[in-house]
């Protein structure tokens, strides 16, 4: 997270970041045949199951807004909006390499102090 760099699913999947990287060709299959096996499950188990990860997973409403203003604040500071104003000279939010390889266009960025 602290890098902003981009990494493909087999390398995330070998840092343990995801527990399986399915090929594109294979996705879709992949897909259908999970839907298909948790629609055999029963309707309250999914739903107990579903609750139990949200349990300990999920934040809460003020996590989430505490999180919410810590990035308004850190968006409206001088260096952010000096790289904001670096990235959209670059082609932010324009279709091209800026937008489309972000993570890179980020590490590219000079230094602000």
């Amino acid at each position: 997270m602290l890098t902003s760099a981009d990494f493909h699913a087999e390398l995330a999947e070998r840092y343990g970041w995801i527990n399986r990287a399915v090929p594109d060709a294979e996705l879709d299959e992949f897909v259908a045949g999970l839907a298909a096996r948790m629609g055999n499950f029963p309707r309250d188990g999914l739903i107990a199951a579903k609750a139990a990860v949200n349990s300990v997973s999920l934040p809460t409403p003020a996590v989430v807004r505490a999180d919410a203003a810590l990035f308004q604040q850190l968006v409206r500071g001088e260096a952010a909006q000096q790289r904001t104003a670096e990235l959209f000279k670059r082609g932010f939010q324009t279709r091209g390499p800026t937008e489309l390889d972000l993570g890179a266009a980020l590490g590219d960025l000079p230094a602000v102090d």
